[in-house]
């Protein structure tokens, strides 16, 4: 039987691989936006753009698993759910969003489709997640789309908190872990009230950033950018030089 939906998916990636970049130099990013906190679009380059958005799935996979109410205090291996909450975030770590999943209550079948079901409700029509780490080229959305998700995710004080930290430390026994978040101007440029970062060959460079800003909070998202060293100063770039 032909999946229909994947067909739909799989043909809007091939058509946002040949899309061109907007017109200001120097910027890769295949589709981008600025938006301010009520979700109204400022400026945008396509925007409605279905893309593989990468392990920026993982802030949907963590708004589920606090949903939950699960005990953050348990441990899991040798982590608790809030330090692989943190680690999922702050660096972006799979195997730490594997295990979230996995020990979801419904385990990871049902994790998803909370994923998927969360996605549904909060109006993303054109976003579906199949894992929890944003490695398949399955895991798509748009720019517009993510505004939802950025929004939803500033409700959450776990990921406000985690969004601002430029590290996490872990002590196992004797030894001290450290995990450096994935957006390095945490912490030294901006207010940042929701960051996440992906990457993967399907998805280029993306973010997406909530900032506080003298005019208000103002949401950035970026998708298809070249690479891992273009996302953040082509947000950046993007975010400065649209004023509103």
């Amino acid at each position: 039987m032909v999946n229909y939906r994947k067909l739909v998916i799989l043909f809007g990636l091939l058509v946002s691989s040949y899309s061109y970049a907007f017109s200001w130099p120097g910027i890769t990013a295949k589709s981008w936006l600025v938006a301010d906190e009520q979700g109204r679009i400022i400026k945008s380059e396509n925007p409605d753009q279905i893309r593989s958005i990468a392990s920026l799935s993982k802030l949907m996979t963590v708004m589920v698993v606090l949903d939950a109410h699960q005990d953050l205090t348990e441990r899991i291996n040798l982590f608790t759910r809030s330090q692989l909450i943190e680690m999922t975030l702050v660096h972006s770590d799979n195997k730490a969003a594997k295990l979230l999943c996995e020990n979801y209550p419904s385990g990871s079948h049902g994790c998803i489709q909370s994923m998927n079901l969360k996605a549904k409700l909060l109006g993303m029509k054109n976003t579906s997640f199949v894992e929890p780490t944003g490695l398949s080229v399955m895991n798509v959305s748009t720019a517009t789309e993510l505004i939802k998700l950025v929004q939803a995710a500033s409700s959450y004080p776990e990921i406000v908190k985690t969004s601002q930290m430029s590290e996490v430390k872990i002590q196992i026994r004797k030894r001290w872990f450290v995990f450096k978040n994935t957006n390095p101007i945490i912490g030294k440029r901006h207010k940042f009230i929701v960051s996440k970062t992906g990457y993967i060959n399907a998805s280029g460079g993306c973010i997406v950033m909530m900032l506080d800003t003298d005019i208000g909070n103002r949401i950035v998202i970026v998708l298809g950018s070249k690479n891992t060293h273009t996302r953040i100063p082509e947000a950046e770039f993007i975010f400065e030089n649209v004023k509103e």
